[in-house]
């Protein structure tokens, strides 16, 4: 169900915005009245993302390049005439391997995009949302940040990060009307499927009671409401989205 004026005269950053989690909830958030800017590293995919969720405005950067998050965070806030939402949904999930083998290449790389660009990202949302003193940031994490995944300790160690942060943001600015959560979703089948092994997949997958994967919409709905008005007394929180996974 939508909700067609659930966002008027609201704008809108989504990270990780040409494809998954980030693309549905662009596509979501327009079509319930936002003004909304796709921000992915992926250039190319930018144009037909824009298309397919008639996004305002969209930029091609690095998150893990705080210098580009906020020039970024300016061109944006002038195409949309200021920042009310952001959802920080882009990242990577790494190699599937034990920690002993991890490459220390490739864990600074998860760690970067998962964590420090998701904090550049926040900082200057913060920044731009301070103006009105309301907000709404919504912080894609995973159960794995929860519980721990064997063969994925950077995507892990990244994803419980992002939980600490969220909590850490969230009392930090509780005084004013701006709300920072964070979401936990066990397995949604997207494009990040293609950078896990097929064992890895298979894992996940026995470790939901319900017995199967969440789908897009599903998280899209849960990111909305967080992104709301509606949703004024919640900050701090993680939201599960799991499938019965989740332990705590």
């Amino acid at each position: 169900m939508l909700f067609p004026d659930r966002f008027a005269n609201r704008a809108a950053v989504v990270t990780g915005g040409a494809s998954g989690i980030g693309l549905d909830v662009a596509r979501r958030l327009v079509a319930e009245g936002a003004k909304v800017s796709l921000w992915d590293l992926q250039a190319d995919a930018l144009a037909a993302a824009r298309q397919a969720t008639g996004a305002h405005d969209v930029q091609a950067l690095d998150i893990c390049d705080d210098t580009a998050v906020a020039e970024a965070m300016a061109a944006s806030t002038a195409a949309l005439g200021g920042l009310d939402i952001l959802v920080a949904s882009a990242g990577i999930t790494g190699p599937n391997t034990t920690v002993r083998d991890y490459p220390a290449e490739a864990w600074r790389r998860v760690i970067d995009v998962n964590l420090n660009g998701l904090f550049y990202c926040n900082q200057a949302a913060i920044r731009a949302m301070e103006t009105k003193a309301y907000g709404r940031i919504v912080n894609i994490a995973s159960i794995a940040g929860k519980e721990g995944n064997p063969n994925a300790s950077a995507y892990s160690a990244s994803k419980a990060g992002v939980i600490g942060f969220t909590k850490s943001l969230a009392k930090e600015v509780a005084t004013t009307d701006i709300r920072v959560n964070c979401i936990t979703p066990a397995a949604v089948k997207t494009p990040i499927f293609d950078q896990m092994t097929q064992a890895h997949i298979d894992f996940m997958l026995s470790k939901i009671p319900v017995k199967r994967f969440g789908a897009i919409e599903e998280i899209s709905a849960l990111v909305c409401w967080l992104a709301s008005e509606e949703a004024s007394f919640s900050t701090g929180a993680v939201f599960d989205v799991s499938g019965g996974r989740a332990t705590y």
